[in-house]
């Protein structure tokens, strides 16, 4: 993990008078999946694309699997495979003729390349719809196609672009446990996606992009914990009980329609018993209680402004 797939450093990008990414810094460590989230129009599409060598930087420094974007182009395009958010497959071939597609671009033939196109198929469950054309295939079938394409070239560092868009959640969930796997082989993974779950469950570190610049960056539990909001939600019997535990517990808010009580709190176990005892020093009974803590929407809302799914779309 000390390794570093890819190194960014004030990365700069403009268009004309309007400046897209203004000197940010980032570092992706190989075998890790790393997420960039951010607004519409906060740079990620641009972010991906100088490291892809599709365009070019205006200034800094960037190596994608150890080589320089802008002087070393045709290497670093042998490193890395990218699979964008619409599944690249073509709908006239069936998937085993996508693959053998693919591994002929590649110069990958013979028993090698069979080889490969027989794992692959195999690996992501494809080996009874390989003989059906693409057309036919579901919408978690043609990602999984997309993505055994990519990986025929044996990258390693793939750039995922929105992997389970308009996915239902059985299929998100399955391609979640590739991601796994792949990074559990040393892959890198570079990840943007509308789902702050899917950055939640998947990513090693995230970083926000937000007009140009990272606001913010760091684990998911770090991030989290920058976040005010941590409570321990109680909920009682009814409204006397509720009067009494908020004159006990300075600080909470009331909700008298759900009778529940929000006492502000870190979370741990400290403070979570310190509530209860107070509760139990008054012999004020408690329904029930939970603790809760921001989650990445909390964090997304906090740092841009915004909170749907829709905001961190591109």
């Amino acid at each position: 993990m000390s390794e570093s797939g890819i190194e960014v450093l004030g990365l700069c990008k403009g268009f004309g008078d309007r400046v897209v990414l203004d000197g940010i810094d980032f570092s992706v460590p190989a075998g890790s999946v790393f997420s960039l989230l951010g607004p519409n129009g906060a740079g990620k599409t641009t972010t991906v694309n100088v490291l892809t060598t599709l365009m070019k930087p205006d200034a800094g420094v960037v190596r994608v699997a150890g080589y320089d974007v802008g002087t070393q182009t045709k290497a670093v395009r042998g490193a890395i495979g990218v699979t964008g958010q619409f599944a690249s497959v073509d709908d006239l071939l069936t998937g085993a003729e996508n693959l053998r597609l693919m591994a002929d671009l590649l110069h990958l033939g013979g028993r090698e390349g069979q080889r490969v196109i027989e794992g692959l198929l195999a690996r992501f469950d494809l080996g009874e719809a390989a003989g059906k054309m693409a057309a036919t295939y579901s919408g978690g079938m043609r990602r999984k196609l997309d993505l055994a394409m990519t990986l025929v070239g044996r990258p390693r560092i793939i750039f995922l672009d929105e992997p389970t868009t308009g996915l239902d959640p059985r299929s998100r969930r399955t391609m979640w446990t590739i991601v796994r796997e792949l990074v559990a082989e040393g892959m890198t993974i570079f990840l943007t996606t509308q789902y702050l779950e899917e950055a939640d469950q998947l990513a090693d570190r995230i970083a926000v992009l937000d007009q140009g610049k990272l606001v913010a960056q760091g684990t998911p539990d770090e991030l989290k914990r920058q976040i005010p909001g941590s409570h321990v939600r109680l909920r009682f019997a009814d409204a006397a009980r509720l009067d009494s535990a908020a004159r006990v517990l300075t600080g909470s808010t009331a909700d008298p329609e759900g009778l529940v009580l929000r006492v502000p709190s870190d979370g741990g176990v400290k403070s979570v018993r310190f509530v209860l005892d107070r509760l139990d020093e008054y012999a004020i009974e408690v329904e029930e209680f939970s603790v809760h803590t921001p989650d990445l929407d909390d964090v997304f809302l906090a740092l841009t402004g915004h909170s749907s799914t829709e905001a961190v779309a591109r």
